[in-house]
């Protein structure tokens, strides 16, 4: 009797657990916010109760009669737990500026401690917490405070999203560099294609697996729009286990 093939009632694959994340970019404009959302919809997808977190964000506009953010509106419509626009994003400023100018002028004084507070709020709601950074990993947030030290007081595993462009593999590798320092994990990284121009993207993507040391998380093509949904069948989140 010839052996038995593949179960025909066969178990489904465990679903991806629930993950925490601080997630960074190799400079502004690179992707952050498409990520974040897309790993919140992917947990969610799976029936995880997740949320967003921006805890600085600078550029708003005044739309039906409250201030608005593209990016933390997108985290907000990717996560599965309700949460309020100012519970997502403590410091929302006006002006698209660094945001220790921006709040400088609007008269706010960043605090480390409401940042904390506002994260554990989070995480008393959710399963995972996924906080999207500002700019690249260094950007000054207040005196002598900058995301990198919101990142290591976190203490989060952090997501590395590579904007795909001429540049990209110093910034990389600088970046990977500055995650270590501070001693957090660099869980994965994402390459984002945001210039569909680039030259010999595939030499470059060869090159980030080399000087990175954590796996690829996923490969997102020039996607128009950039929904998050889209984005997530682009990820492959099984290396974040190992």
């Amino acid at each position: 009797m010839a052996g038995a093939g593949p179960s025909r009632h066969a178990a489904p694959p465990a679903p991806e657990p629930a993950f925490s994340c601080f997630v960074t970019g190799t400079d502004t404009g690179v992707g952050k916010s498409l990520v974040a959302s897309a790993l919140l919809w992917r947990q969610a997808a799976q029936g995880r109760r997740v949320v967003g977190m921006k805890p600085v964000a600078a550029g708003a506009q005044w739309r039906d009669g409250a201030w608005h953010n593209e990016d933390v509106d997108l985290l907000a419509a990717a996560g599965s737990v309700a949460a309020t626009a100012d519970q997502i994003c403590p410091y929302l400023l006006e002006r698209p500026l660094a945001p220790h100018i921006a709040a400088a002028l609007a008269g706010v004084a960043l605090s480390a401690e409401v940042l904390l507070r506002a994260y554990r709020r989070l995480g008393e709601r959710a399963e995972a917490v996924v906080v999207e950074g500002v700019g690249g990993f260094r950007v000054p947030l207040a005196a002598g405070f900058d995301t990198a030290d919101l990142a290591a007081q976190l203490g989060l595993p952090v997501v590395l999203v590579v904007g795909m462009r001429l540049g990209c593999l110093n910034h990389a590798a600088l970046t990977a560099e500055a995650i270590a320092a501070r001693g957090l994990r660099l869980a994965g990284w994402v390459a984002n294609h945001i210039d569909p121009q680039m030259a010999e993207p595939e030499r470059n993507r060869a090159a980030l697996a080399q000087l990175l040391p954590a796996p690829c998380l996923g490969v997102l093509p020039w996607l128009a729009p950039a929904a998050p949904a889209a984005a997530a069948s682009w990820l492959d989140l099984r290396g974040l286990a190992s």
